[in-house]
């Protein structure tokens, strides 16, 4: 039996469970464990949902949430944290609150308030909450193009436009990854990182699959993983997309509709 002497670094999941396995706790979890980083959560939310959509989407009461969170930090500890879909004011100000309490270090924040699409997913309250209070608190920040326009005030449909939102939402307290995964052309694989002296221009070849479900989720994941590695931020996020790139070349075409990212993508090589 192997005994391990070396402390396992901790990441803790706070978001909502996706039936389907492709995005959400079940992705973040998944990417952890591919990083050798254990993995905790605390569920806001779940969700009823396939490949082909979203038919059903069940809170859990705040408290239930901050319980989570309380029981996690005060036994095994964490080193990073990433939070996905909070879904209402409520949950964000409980977890907002957990932060502040438990001094969560590393705590990476994907503003899960826009899909891919375009569609809203919270209300205006929760998102002008996670705006003034959340978002100070984060290590990183990891909006899309639509959540980077909403949080920015400005409309992005070119390289310039990302860097310019990414350095006004830096304004609102945390250094920021514009994502340009919606975007189409030359910008589809271009994200735009900005920490108040750096901006840098990170691109990767696109890899043409119609499975991408969970790749967002993935991605903040992934930074929180390798923060919680001790890699330094820009570092995270470069291993991130790496590990992001890999898992989209094996994709899972699996069920009726858009599958998911192939998290474990070396079991699938051999």
């Amino acid at each position: 039996m192997t005994i391990l002497t070396q402390p396992i670094p901790i990441a803790m999941t706070v978001a909502g469970s996706d039936s389907g396995g492709g995005a959400g706790i079940q992705a973040d979890l998944r990417t952890f464990a591919f990083h050798q980083v254990h993995g905790t959560s605390a569920i806001t939310c779940i969700t009823a949902q396939n490949t082909l959509g979203v038919s059903r989407v069940d809170a859990l009461p705040p408290e239930a949430v901050a319980a989570q969170i309380k029981a996690i930090v005060e036994d095994i500890g964490v080193q990073a944290t990433k939070t996905g879909m909070l879904l209402n004011q409520q949950i964000i100000r409980a977890v907002i609150d957990s932060a502040r309490t438990f001094h969560l270090s590393h705590l990476v924040v994907d503003p899960v308030m826009v899909s891919r699409t375009g569609a809203q997913l919270i209300a205006d309250e929760a998102i002008a909450l996670l705006r003034a209070e959340l978002i100070p608190l984060a290590t990183l920040l990891t909006p899309n193009r639509y959540e980077a326009q909403i949080l920015s005030g400005r409309e992005i449909h070119s390289l310039d436009d990302m860097q310019q939102a990414a350095e006004q939402i830096f304004h609102l307290g945390a250094p920021v990854l514009v994502k340009g995964g919606g975007l189409s052309g030359e910008l589809r694989g271009v994200d735009v990182f900005f920490d108040g002296d750096r901006l840098e221009i990170l691109k990767t070849r696109a890899i043409e699959t119609s499975d991408t479900h969970g790749t967002g989720c993935t991605l903040a994941a992934a930074i929180a993983a390798n923060l919680a590695l001790g890699k330094e931020r820009f570092e995270a996020v470069k291993a991130a997309k790496t590990y992001v790139t890999r898992a989209l070349e094996y994709s899972l075409r699996i069920g009726r509709g858009q599958g998911p990212v192939g998290h474990f993508f070396p079991l699938i090589e051999r």
